[in-house]
Formats: structure tokens, C-alpha cells, sequence
């Protein structure tokens, strides 16, 4: 199922794209997308039903904004340097074990509303990534297959980021992470029985219509499972708590100088197949949103 939340920023409602691309409300049956509707495990089959049973409105979804697919994000996690061919063009080392950090969910917003560049930023750098959106309580995993029963679904994520405030500017990389706006979530929430091989996604970014990222989740250097799992050794994942899994060469800063970071009326495009595209118009901080 492709789930999603459509609505003015704060009165978001819950609803499904249907396998003819037809936008259904489901507010008559759920009361919102999280963690929440994600622990309970009859709530996919109750949406099935009633979608087969024609007892899902339709939205008219011109001009109906398109907010983050999932409420309540309890934590986000992100995984850095995760890709062999980012490795490479940033001049680190392959890791031996997963680089953690967190994003805080305030900096989570819809696939489609601007990105701010933050007040003297000179460096804001763009990521494609796939999401991991948990869907059951997970602590001290043991296996790759107590991990993948884990996930509740997948979306596209944009970990944007402050190369100067994150590298330059002393202490840990959260300075250049957590700007607001920094994570644009969805379009959708796809269930994971729609992704039978989280290694086999493409990814694709594009900034002014220029491609700048074409990658694989192929190319991950610890897989989806392999994240769960070890994330799981050092915190407790919730239902609702979502993990940004790296992303692939072609970011700004693994570019030669001078790099092309982004500026007001920058519009970046990203996509990961199967998971939907968003689109965001880069302004100022200092200007109203």
C-alpha cells in the first residue's frame, strides 16, 4: 500500500493511493499515519478491505498539498557514509561499522514545501536516501530476519545538509543536520510487502534539471537489515521511528571546486523507484515561508 497524509501543514489527513492512482480518504478509518496504526497489526488488512469494498471517498487531489506520509516521528536515525561509490568521491575510508547519527523529527516537512538555507550558510548540500520507517518495537536484534520483520515500510527521504556547519564548525556533524526543513519526507509510506528488495532501488537526484545523483541501493556498503539490526544493539527502535540509510555518490561537496552548492531559487527533484518524487523550491531563512 502507498500511504500518505494531504492537507495544510498541522491538519494533515490520512490517505491511500490506490492501484489506479486514485487519492482515498482515510480518515472515516483510521484517525492518522504512525507509529501507532503501524504497531497494530490488523490495520493493513482493515485498510485493504475497505479499499476493496469501495468504501474509500476519493480526494480530488488538484492542489491538495502533500504532507510527510508518517505523524508523531518518534526518532529519526541516519546512517553516514553508507555507499562504497560515496565513499570514494568524499575521500573517507570504507567504514568498519555503521557512522550513527540523529536528525531531529522537527526538521521533518513535506516532500513538496521549501527547503530553507539556513542564515550564513555557504554549504547546503543536497542527499537522496531511502527510509526505513519502523513498524514494531525492536532492541538487541539478533538476525537480518528478526530486522527485515521489523520494518513497516519505506519512503524517500532528502537528509539535506550544512557541509560547513557540519564539518568545519567543531564538535559533532547534528550543527549541520538539523536546520528546520532539513528533512523532507514521502510523497508515500510503501508498505514493505511492495518492496521485496530494499537492495535493488535506484535512486536519482536532480538540482535545476541537472541529474547529480544516479545511484543504487546496490551499492550500501551495511544493507537495510544489516542497519536495523545494529542500530537495534545501541537503542530502542518504536514503531513510528524512521532511519535515513545513507546516500549515494554525487552530493556537492565530493565535487571538484568550485562545488555547486545550493542557493535561493535553487529547485531540487529527487526519487527512488517506487517510492514516489518530490520537488523543493530552496529559499532564504531570513525570508517568511
Amino acid at each position: 500500500m502507498k500511504l500518505l497524509r494531504v492537507g495544510t501543514v498541522g491538519a494533515e489527513r490520512p490517505a491511500l493511493l490506490d492501484g489506479s492512482g486514485v487519492l482515498r480518504d482515510l480518515s472515516g478509518l483510521v484517525p492518522d499515519i504512525d507509529g501507532a496504526l503501524l504497531a497494530d497489526d490488523a490495520a493493513p488488512a482493515r485498510i485493504r478491505a475497505a479499499a476493496a469494498a469501495g468504501d474509500l471517498p476519493a480526494l480530488d487531489a488538484d492542489g491538495l498539498r502533500v504532507g510527510p506520509p508518517l505523524a508523531r516521528i518518534g526518532k529519526i536515525v541516519c546512517i553516514g557514509l553508507n555507499y562504497h561509490d560515496h565513499a570514494r568521491e568524499t575521500g573517507a575510508a570504507t567504514p568498519e561499522e555503521p557512522i550513527l547519527f540523529m536528525k531531529a523529527p522537527d526538521t521533518v516537512v513535506g516532500p513538496n514545501d521549501p527547503v530553507l538555507i539556513p542564515r550564513g550558510s555557504v554549504k547546503t548540500d543536497w542527499e537522496v536516501e531511502l527510509a526505513v520507517v519502523i513498524g514494531r518495537t525492536a532492541r538487541y536484534l539478533d538476525s537480518h530476519e528478526q530486522a527485515r520483520a521489523a520494518v513497516a515500510g519505506y519512503a524517500v527521504a532528502h537528509d539535506v545538509s550544512e557541509r560547513a556547519f557540519q564539518i568545519e564548525r567543531g564538535g559533532q556533524w547534528d550543527k549541520g543536520k538539523n536546520c528546520e526543513t532539513f528533512n523532507p519526507l514521502g510523497p508515500w509510506l510503501v508498505t514493505a510487502d511492495e518492496v521485496p528488495d530494499p537492495q535493488a532501488l535506484g535512486l536519482r537526484l536532480w538540482v535545476n534539471g541537472e541529474l547529480k545523483q544516479n545511484g543504487t541501493t546496490a551499492e550500501q556498503i551495511f544493507p537495510v537489515a544489516e542497519v536495523v539490526r545494529y542500530v537495534s544493539q545501541f537503542m530502542t527502535l518504536y514503531p513510528g521511528d524512521v532511519i535515513n540509510t545513507g546516500t549515494p555518490a554525487g552530493v556537492a561537496m565530493g565535487r571538484p571546486a568550485p562545488q555547486p552548492y545550493l542557493r535561493p531559487g535553487d529547485v531540487v527533484e529527487l526519487e527512488v523507484d517506487g517510492l514516489g518524487r518530490q520537488r523543493q523550491a530552496l529559499r532564504s531563512a531570513s525570508l517568511p515561508t
